[in-house]
């Protein structure tokens, strides 16, 4: 942190301070005047407003270190609370006490943490010192930014026709899924169709030889399966049960066959009109059905589907995540898909989805269609917050450099 920034945070709000540990007089306490305070871009609620301490600004412990996948314990027999970092880092408070320990080693606070309207206080630059998060004060605005530290999510990568350009970042992703099949019109599974097709070879790249590359690499290979229920293509399937057998048959074969790790169905547009709960069951039938298959085969199985707070309801997420291995929430296309789509919206994608699906399996999905290298990651930090087990980004060919750059300083990617 540069000297300026020292001054301004010290003079305005967020000197927390070393001293000796000379007990602290009593101090008094004020509600700070509309101050904000944002993580990674977006408000964070706060249980209890910040509240000024002797020039310090005091945050509720819980709330901030939570919000940074920091786990909190109480000690009520000795008043201490016990947060643990990164890299097995370990701090113990105790409250209405200057003295605490970090790994074992006495740091003396200016400012004690304590108890403000049933809320445990403490200075919010602490984080920064000890849990690896930037923290930035604007006097002009009255508000507290804070960046959280590089986290190791897990990433899927899509891969398109129009992705060979930026093949070469495929190693970063955990893993890729290739749209090289749909669902046709007539409902039928397809690897040829006018889109999402089997590519062609560009000189020695064959698909063939890019999925085994793609696993030598480390990177796990998914066969993406598309299809849009636009002219009723889904719903002529999930109603047909013989066609339906023979579609998951053709997908399971094909993923077998050409070495692919995994499967991801991206079935679009379900629920839209008609028997919205007929809808649901039937797509509950179909997954149950490949996930059967696929998981004999040693297949994973990741659905993309829409959030649910879209237009479309024909997504069972409680049933859906009982069968799949994982969620992805497409939290996208809520605007234009020229601008950073509304963060408030995919905040409530995400929380509308936790009420049904555990954490653990749920992955955001971020088109980058509508992102910048600034916007996503804000919606990355918003996967960090909510402790997902990921993100997908949409797609390679559109990522550009730039935007790989600045995910990189939120997500440690793949090696």
């Amino acid at each position: 942190m540069n000297n300026i920034l020292k001054l301004a945070l010290c003079s305005s709000l967020l000197c927390t301070g070393v001293t000796s540990s000379s007990s602290l007089s009593k101090v008094t306490h004020a509600a700070a005047p509309q101050v904000s305070i944002t993580l990674d871009g977006y408000n964070l609620p706060f249980p209890v407003a910040p509240t000024m301490v002797k020039g310090t600004t005091m945050v509720p412990f819980r709330a901030i270190a939570e919000a940074l996948g920091i786990p909190v314990s109480w000690n009520q027999a000795s008043k201490t609370i016990t947060a643990s970092g990164s890299g097995n880092k370990k701090v113990i408070l105790t409250m209405n006490s200057t003295n605490a320990t970090v790994d074992g080693q006495k740091v003396t606070l200016f400012v004690a943490p304590q108890t403000i309207n049933n809320n445990t206080m403490i200075p919010l630059s602490f984080f920064s010192q000890q849990f690896g998060a930037d923290v930035k004060w604007d006097a002009s605005t009255h508000t507290v930014s804070i960046t959280s530290p590089v986290e190791d999510l897990y990433t899927l990568g899509f891969y398109a026709i129009s992705s060979y350009d930026e093949r070469a970042m495929i190693p970063d992703f955990d893993s890729v899924a290739y749209g090289w099949s749909r669902i046709t019109t007539e409902g039928k599974f397809s690897t040829s169709n006018t889109e999402f097709k089997w590519p062609q070879s560009a000189g020695s790249d064959t698909p063939e030889s890019m999925i085994q590359n793609t696993a030598a690499q480390g990177t796990s290979p998914y066969l993406m399966v598309y299809s849009v229920d636009g002219h009723g293509e889904l719903t002529k399937n999930l109603e047909n049960p013989t066609l339906q057998n023979q579609t998951i048959q053709s997908i399971i074969d094909t993923a077998t066959s050409k070495g692919f790790k995994g499967i991801v169905l991206d079935f679009e547009g379900l629920g839209w009109s008609g028997d919205k709960a007929k809808a649901q069951s039937d797509y509950n039938a179909f997954v149950k059905n490949i996930a059967a298959k696929a998981h004999q085969q040693g297949l994973k199985l990741t659905l993309a589907l829409h959030p649910l707070n879209s237009s479309y309801t024909g997504y069972d997420y409680k049933t859906l995540g009982t069968l799949a291995d994982d969620l992805i929430i497409m939290a996208y296309d809520y605007t234009d898909k020229k601008t950073p789509e509304p963060t408030d919206k995919v905040d409530n994608a995400i929380q509308l989805a936790l009420k049904q699906v555990d954490r653990s399996k749920l992955i955001l999905g971020i088109s980058l269609s509508s992102e910048d290298e600034k916007s996503v990651n804000t919606k990355i930090g918003l996967a960090k917050r909510y402790d997902l087990k990921g993100v997908a980004i949409w797609r390679l060919g559109i990522i550009g450099q730039k935007a790989m750059d600045a995910m990189h300083e939120s997500v440690e990617f793949n090696k």
